[in-house]
């Protein structure tokens, strides 16, 4: 049998891209088995700088977590050497992937149209805040201001609440996520003849969007508001919440008439089902809060960890609320492949299982201009 390797082995990737969005895009095609030349200013990509801790300069955690085997090369793209090393690289690549803003490829002498000229099957990536082309392409944007500008900071908490960002680059994650899968969809159309490179446009905005079409699509198929409805799940079933409990808060998920009618048994509530504003889902949506009112007292009787084990023993969905640090500690993680790195330096993998080459790297992120000596042999050679 022949052996089986990584999907995106043997292909080069030069990354142009800094801080998280591109930079993430291309930590998944390196997971995949890419190789990615990343191109820094001799500043180095700001992201290796975002931490307080001084010993960490150079090399943050944000940094070192979406770089890992990557190749660091400075280039300073303005000089005619920087440039000509860039498209040097280019010829001989597989995929390009840049997060400047709009324009600024161009100035550069790099833009799609002249990479392409010189490297027909190109897979070049253009990855900004509102696209390449329009009205808004000139505008900054960074994760938070998307945020702003998409919906999101008033989808969550309750109506009247002030506006709210999700408390991690949310956008710039999906992005990088989207990226990726954009590029290896223009991947697979060159692998099956039917385009010879590509150009992708991948703008934070629409991804965002996307991101949430579970409001997005009733909004433009049925003119559905969102509304902000807490903890509440997207059902907004009662049985669907969060609730306080003698130590720790738990969370629920009974949708389904089945569970309803078990968690409720459960709770010594069964009864409720028998009153008419509770008999069925829509009665007890109407009814939400005076239902709440009945889960919350008797939630309140137990701590979350052992509502927990209760409810899970029954079938049911619930979870007590974790901190990131106890989410870790859970032991079936450790089947789940979830960590790639080198030993002692683990980082997040991909987050998907393949029985077969699946994703992960062995190597750690590169210090700045980590390889810039195979930039001097090449130009060495070119001279010969």
């Amino acid at each position: 049998m022949a052996q089986v390797t990584q999907a995106l082995k043997g292909m080069t990737v030069v990354d142009f891209s800094h801080v998280v969005a591109g930079p993430l895009a291309t930590h998944f095609l390196a997971l995949n088995g890419a190789r990615v030349i990343k191109i820094e200013p001799p500043a180095g990509d700001p992201l290796r700088n975002y931490t307080a801790n001084r010993a960490q300069a150079g090399m943050s955690p944000a940094f070192r977590g979406i770089n890992l085997g990557k190749e660091s090369i400075t280039l300073d793209l303005k000089s005619a050497a920087g440039h000509a090393e860039a498209l040097d690289l280019i010829r001989s690549a597989d995929i390009l992937v840049e997060n400047f803003r709009p324009g600024v490829m161009e100035r550069l002498g790099l833009d799609a149209a002249t990479c392409r000229a010189e490297n027909p099957r190109l897979i070049y990536c253009s990855v900004s805040g509102f696209g390449q082309s329009n009205a808004l392409s000139d505008l900054a944007a960074i994760d938070q201001i998307v945020q702003a500008m998409s919906g999101l900071m008033l989808l969550s908490g309750n109506e009247g609440d002030p506006a709210m960002r999700v408390g991690f680059p949310v956008i710039d994650t999906f992005t990088g996520l989207l990226a990726a899968f954009a590029i290896q969809t223009a991947v697979v159309q060159r692998e099956r003849g039917l385009v010879e490179g590509q150009v992708i446009d991948v703008a934070m905005l629409d991804a965002a969007l996307v991101m949430l079409l579970s409001v997005v699509n009733p909004l433009l198929l049925a003119g559905e508001q969102p509304v902000r409805t807490g903890n509440l799940g997207f059902s907004h079933a009662p049985t669907a919440d969060t609730f306080a409990c003698a130590e720790g808060e738990i969370c629920i998920g009974a949708v389904e008439p089945g569970q309803v009618a078990k968690l409720l048994d459960l709770l010594d509530l069964a009864p409720l089902l028998e009153r008419p504003e509770f008999a069925d889902r829509i009665a007890r949506v109407e009814n939400r809060a005076a239902m709440r009112t009945h889960l919350a007292e008797a939630f309140a009787t137990k701590s979350a960890a052992e509502w927990e084990a209760l409810l899970q023993d029954a079938g049911l969905p619930a979870a007590r609320v974790r901190s990131v640090d106890e989410a870790l500690a859970l032991p079936h993680l450790a089947t789940r492949n979830l960590t790639t790195g080198p030993q002692g330096a683990e980082v997040l993998n991909a987050g998907f299982l393949f029985a077969e080459s699946g994703p992960g790297i062995a190597e750690g992120a590169p210090t700045l201009g980590a390889h810039d000596q195979t930039k001097t042999r090449r130009r060495g050679m070119n001279r010969a």
